[in-house]
């Protein structure tokens, strides 16, 4: 695999294409990704079930492989074999755009630094199509992928968010939709407006609209079913960067009418410390 310099690209040997592939209305195929998947020779997919029948639907005859976020890494070397070998290799997820939240990214960085084409088929986005029907600034946008469960990793997520002004996109699942409007209700203000898409596209289509606050009411009891993709509206209160820690514990410490760990998750959110700092900071001060 070649490094540092740019790699060349070979016209004697295969290509990838990344294929963009409908999120549930075939009418969103493109002529363009129609004929990628007929003249591949291989096509690695996500869910080689959901890719197969698609393919059927456009009349290809390629060879349907496996490549998902459990076993991409693997798999890569299958890739290159076939485009050393000079195939047409497409890449596709199970539904929208590849690599948004999907798995392919090592693929396609191995293959191009491998010095084999790279080439992509636009189209369908959950990101993008939710985007443009949230009737939200889009410049600049943030796409977050999906909403992190708990620890670090979600703590370092909600402060970027926190910190960026623009609008913000995620995915969520139904399982975990009501905590997250009350989770970005209580981080980013419960009067922020917020839009959002489930089952895109598909015949039961449905956009909810209101602020953070809003749409937690009145989901609260509904039982939602199928992908949704949540856009947020731009803050002008969102903070620019990080905050003084000195001034922050301060504040935070004098403000004795919340719990402490609510004023920790703050402190990190507004400083970056870790939640061990950030306890600890809160706990000393307290003590003086």
């Amino acid at each position: 695999m070649r490094t540092g310099a740019a790699a060349r690209v070979s016209a004697q040997k295969g290509t990838l294409i990344v294929v963009a592939t409908p999120l549930g209305n075939l009418g969103d195929l493109s002529p363009r990704a129609s004929e990628a998947l007929q003249t591949a020779h291989v096509v690695f997919a996500e869910d080689t079930r959901v890719t197969e029948t698609l393919l059927r639907h456009v009349g290809s005859h390629a060879r349907c492989v496996s490549l998902h976020a459990h076993n991409e890494r693997d798999r890569t070397q299958a890739v290159l074999d076939a485009l050393a070998a000079g195939e047409r290799a497409a890449l596709v997820s199970d539904a929208g755009t590849p690599l948004v939240s999907d798995p392919g990214a090592h693929v396609v960085a191995a293959a191009a630094s491998a010095g084999y084409a790279v080439t992509s088929v636009p189209g369908p986005s959950a990101v993008v199509t939710a985007l443009a029907a949230s009737g939200f600034l889009a410049v600049p946008f943030a796409f977050f992928g999906f909403v992190e469960r708990k620890g670090e990793a979600q703590t370092r997520q909600l402060a970027a968010m926190r910190q960026f002004s623009g609008t913000i996109v995620v995915f969520e699942t139904k399982e975990r939709i009501h905590d997250t409007l009350g989770l970005l209700a209580e981080m980013l203000g419960e009067g922020t407006p917020a839009l959002i898409g489930r089952e895109l596209t598909k015949l039961h289509e449905t956009y909810y609209r209101g602020t953070l606050a809003e749409l937690a009411a009145e989901l609260a009891d509904t039982t939602l079913k199928g992908e949704m993709t949540l856009v947020v509206a731009p803050r002008a209160a969102a903070h620019q960067g990080l905050e003084d820690r000195d001034a922050v514990v301060r504040e935070l410490q004098a403000d004795a009418s919340r719990p402490l760990p609510v004023r920790v998750k703050e402190l990190v959110l507004r400083t970056g410390m870790t939640r061990k700092d950030a306890y600890r900071a809160l706990s000393e001060a307290k003590s003086e």
